[in-house]
């Protein structure tokens, strides 16, 4: 009952559904994305203190080490002298440790910003790998977390997405924002999981009433339990945010017309030439008023 394109049947799969939600998605990671260069300058910024740090620490050590000067007693003084081939040893050992950790912090984010570029353009397989190995070399990281589910969710392995809920709450310790709860409940949603979607949706709703994608998804699941009524009150309060959704637009006719109300439904596709929709869309608000008229 979620088919709600031009040439679909009431009745279709969840395909139309999911390609609203991942519209959704898109231009969330599409304006991450564009945001992380101030991301990126705090990590190039943070990683020159520490390197700047292991230099400096390590010159200080080395100088330290180097002043010691041999007595020929028994002093603590004149023993560690006499060692400084091992202490020379063991600071060359933990500068080594030092730039052993900082390569695979640097090598974390190259593969994160590689799998946020491959989603950009698409290239999803090499966005999920990339994010992958970001996670093994710092599975500590919730951003790099966060770049693996969103190419999870890409790819359709919802299973997966939920499945990695606890370890991501666990990790990212409650710094969890709106669009990962968002993407955990349409993961719920195409597993069928409809009443915990519905849980989420309400809980993210709570957090921000003015985030419309948890409305849409809420009319999507309430739709799918053929609870009409409450399906269109859902499309109604996404719309009132924005008039112009159109998912939100498709989704409140196709309740009305689930419910047998097939002039509601072309009413309210009709009501759309008041707003400013692309051609596009009208022709598809017109080929769908002629489904539901017929």
């Amino acid at each position: 009952p979620l088919g709600r394109h031009a040439g679909l049947k009431p009745g279709a799969t969840r395909a139309s559904a999911r390609h609203g939600i991942v519209k959704v998605l898109e231009r969330h990671n599409t304006s991450h994305y564009g945001s992380g260069e101030v991301e990126q300058c705090r990590f190039i910024f943070w990683e020159l203190l520490k390197i700047l740090g292991v230099a400096f620490t390590s010159l200080l050590a080395v100088k330290v080490v180097a002043s010691r000067k041999a007595t020929g007693g028994n002093s603590l003084a004149s023993r560690l002298a006499r060692a400084k081939p091992w202490l020379y040893a063991v600071i060359l050992a933990l500068v080594g440790f030092g730039a052993w950790n900082l390569g695979y912090d640097v090598a974390a984010e190259v593969y994160y910003w590689a799998s946020l570029s491959d989603a950009q353009n698409s290239r999803l397989a090499k966005a999920y790998l990339n994010s992958l190995q970001a996670v093994a070399l710092r599975p500590g990281v919730p951003r790099y977390w966060k770049a693996l589910e969103a190419a999870k969710f890409n790819l359709g392995q919802f299973a997966s997405v939920v499945d990695d809920w606890p370890a991501l709450q666990r990790i990212a310790d409650g710094d969890l924002d709106e669009l990962d709860s968002y993407r955990y409940a349409v993961c719920l949603f195409f597993l069928g999981r409809y009443d915990e979607t519905l849980s989420i949706t309400e809980r993210v709703i709570e957090q921000n009433r003015s985030y419309m994608p948890p409305y849409i998804l809420q009319g999507d699941v309430l739709t799918a339990q053929r609870k009409y009524g409450e399906a269109q009150q859902a499309f109604v309060a996404a719309l009132q945010i924005l008039p112009t959704n159109q998912a939100a637009v498709e989704g409140l006719a196709h309740a009305c017309f689930l419910e047998g109300n097939r002039q509601q439904a072309v009413k309210v596709l009709e009501e759309t030439t008041k707003l400013p929709f692309s051609t596009e869309t009208q022709k598809r608000f017109e080929a769908l008023k002629g489904l539901y008229g017929q």
